[in-house]
């Protein structure tokens, strides 16, 4: 099964924001844009939900915080107390503040670590994958806007609708599904 999309290229990050809105108020489904750059608010723009990446990065930092307060503890309280600058090592409590800068470490290691990892399951980013970019001068200076023809969309119509949002050149593709 194949599906008709098209390509609307722009040069302009502005011209690009004024022609996701026009194409979201004309009730036409965006199903990418590439940009050699983050262009900001084009999230907002296209309509796309919040990230909650930072909720997943509170966990990993509580995971964090949890494994190094346990290593301390076994390692530095139960398994093999010593004293160190004549502080006691009879409780946790007593040698948390000698602790905290370890925690924190484990803390920001486990939130950045796992979050990489996350972001990269997330995003099917993996090594070797073969790049999805449809034209190379999106990682340059052009930028691409990829809008389904939908099945009661008339193809020409939609071709001028994009060339008359500043487009500096608009293409129709066949887009297969295993692609």
């Amino acid at each position: 099964m194949s599906n008709k999309v098209i390509y609307a290229i722009y040069n302009d990050d502005e011209i690009l924001m004024d022609a996701v809105k026009k194409t979201r108020a004309a009730h036409h489904h965006i199903e990418e844009v590439f940009t050699p750059f983050p262009v900001h608010g084009l999230d907002k723009a296209m309509g796309l939900a919040t990230t909650r990446i930072a909720i997943c990065a509170f966990i990993y930092g509580l995971c964090g915080l949890t494994f190094g307060t346990t290593l301390m503890d076994f390692v530095m309280i139960q398994d093999w107390p010593q004293d160190i600058g004549g502080k006691p090592s009879f409780s946790y409590i007593q040698n948390m503040p000698a602790f905290v800068p370890i925690m924190f470490e484990e803390t920001v290691f486990f939130a950045a670590h796992l979050m990489v990892i996350t972001f990269y399951m997330r995003s099917k980013l993996w090594p070797f994958k073969k790049a999805e970019n449809p034209d190379v001068r999106t990682t340059d200076d052009h930028f691409l806007m990829e809008v389904s023809v939908g099945g009661k969309d008339n193809e020409s119509d939609m071709v001028s609708f994009f060339q008359n949002t500043g487009a500096v050149e608009v293409k129709v593709i066949e887009k297969h599904d295993h692609e």
